[in-house]
């Protein structure tokens, strides 16, 4: 062990702590924001169907860059992106804390979110560079931290700023950090050079970063317009599909598409993705019904909203590790199944909710609802890349990063609309309480709608494991980089 760790060079865990700073700044800005929605709203004069895009329009622009990063970081060099990236999330952290209504801070959060999609991946593949396959392992699992962590300490984070300062300060808390982390990146993280590299689908890329917002803002304007007739909701939503349509075909007869949509003819990587879209969509969308629950109903602080809010992400951190090593045992479907079905079955109490619901009991079923998560992200992430070929792992892996991040933000969108509009005419802490119940049956359907294909994934699974006469071909670094990514 002692020869193992000498192996790790004191550069290579300085190159960890870098993108360490990076990730966690980026990843925590995905659920620091939750717990001030409240605020938000109040502060800006926003509903809840528009505030919700400070969230929803963060992680679409988040979607949006991943597919690109590998290129830009062949073509112009992985060191200088990641700077540029660090650049733009910084800057844009500094520009949402200077907004002064809710749609300059909407664009300033897109700006934000095209630096901080970029900022993990990238800072992986340098890591990657420095550290070798050999230690890839133990380097990785630093690099998981935050991502296990942000859940957990993001929304308490936000509460205390919110609860001490301005709600304009969880913006301002990232520019010295980005400072410090553009500095350090400057002096520590080593060069790698560009590198030839095909050309990039601009047209697909066209297609999917219209239309995605398109259909996601068509599905929001419901909250809006109070009805699905409206033409503020039809157009987008139907040129939104549309657009998404026409990349898919347009995907199939290119070369070198954004995204190789062929993968999705295979069931078990195409059940794996609906699955961990429907997942997206639960509990990204859950987690802007929590704090507004704890808040308007409950009248709790943010502080206690925050601490509140920790069990669901104490309770996923807990379950990855193990969900990851009972993989490589019983294969990604079966775990999947069971954590959709406990993720669903664990909603169902905040569907019951009412206007003094014990907070124990709730907390306990959120810590529930985080194990439930983690046992379905990671193995159905392992049984999606159990029919890939190691060749075709550069593609799978940014697409269910997309799907994830894609569901998050439509999950968002339409619980959003599903609870402004049951709030409507609710009179009293009672009756607000139910329309957050109402919000949340949504939320059980949607991790409901997972059940059905991590059934087909775990058959498809076997199929495929039996045909090719192994476990996986996946190694767990492999996994634990696209997890975390």
């Amino acid at each position: 062990m002692t020869d193992q760790l000498e192996k790790i060079s004191p550069h290579v865990w300085r190159v960890s702590l870098v993108v360490v700073i990076g990730s966690m700044m980026s990843i925590l800005d995905t659920t620091i924001v939750n717990v001030a929605l409240e605020t938000l709203s109040r502060e800006l004069h926003a509903s809840i169907s528009e505030i919700q895009w400070v969230v929803t329009g963060y992680m679409l622009s988040l979607a949006a860059v991943i597919p690109v990063t590998g290129w830009a970081a062949k073509r112009f060099g992985a060191k200088r992106v990641y700077i540029l990236s660090l650049v733009l999330f910084t800057a844009g952290s500094a520009l949402c804390g200077l907004a002064t209504d809710t749609t300059q801070l909407i664009f300033f959060r897109v700006l934000q979110g095209i630096g901080g999609g970029m900022i993990l991946p990238l800072g992986q593949l340098m890591l990657a560079e420095a550290a070798g396959p050999k230690r890839m392992g133990r380097v990785m699992s630093v690099v998981a931290v935050p991502a296990m962590l942000a859940p957990i300490l993001g929304p308490t984070l936000g509460g205390l700023i919110v609860q001490n300062a301005s709600w304009r300060w969880i913006f301002f808390v990232n520019v010295p950090i980005g400072v410090i982390g553009v500095i350090a990146a400057l002096r520590v993280l080593p060069k790698v050079k560009p590198g030839p590299v095909e050309r990039l689908d601009a047209k697909g890329l066209a297609m999917m970063a219209t239309g995605l917002p398109l259909l996601t803002y068509g599905l929001a304007e419901v909250g809006v317009t109070g009805s699905f007739s409206s033409p503020k909701v039809i157009i987008p939503f139907v040129a939104g599909i549309a657009l998404v349509a026409m990349f898919v075909r347009h995907a199939l007869r290119v070369e070198n598409p954004l995204l190789d949509v062929r993968l999705y003819r295979r069931p078990t990587f195409s059940s794996a993705s609906f699955a961990m879209f429907c997942l997206g969509a639960a509990l990204f969308g859950g987690m802007i019904l929590l704090p507004l629950y704890w808040q308007t109903v409950r009248l709790e602080t943010v502080v206690a909203t925050g601490l509140l809010t920790a069990p669901q992400g104490l309770g996923a951190a807990l379950a990855m590790p193990i969900a990851g090593k009972l993989t490589d045992r019983y294969g990604g479907g079966p775990l999947a199944l069971f954590g959709v079905t406990l993720c669903t079955v664990a909603t169902i109490p905040f569907a019951l909710i009412g206007a003094h619901t014990s907070i124990v009991w709730l907390s306990v079923w959120m810590f529930i609802r985080g194990i439930g998560i983690g046992f379905g992200f990671m193995p159905a992430m392992a049984a999606a890349f159990a029919s890939l070929k190691r060749s075709e792992l550069a593609s799978a892996t940014p697409q269910l990063n997309v799907l994830q991040r894609v569901g998050g933000s439509i999950g968002t969108a339409v619980l959003a609309v599903i609870l402004q509009r049951a709030l409507v005419g609710a009179h009293g802490p009672s009756a607000a309480a139910q329309a957050y119940g109402t919000a949340f049956w949504a939320s059980a359907a949607l991790s409901a709608l997972a059940i059905i294909p991590c059934i087909i994934l775990l058959r498809a699974e076997r199929a495929a494991r039996a045909a090719k006469g192994v476990e996986a071909e996946v190694s767990p670094e492999t996994l634990a980089e696209a997890v975390a990514a």
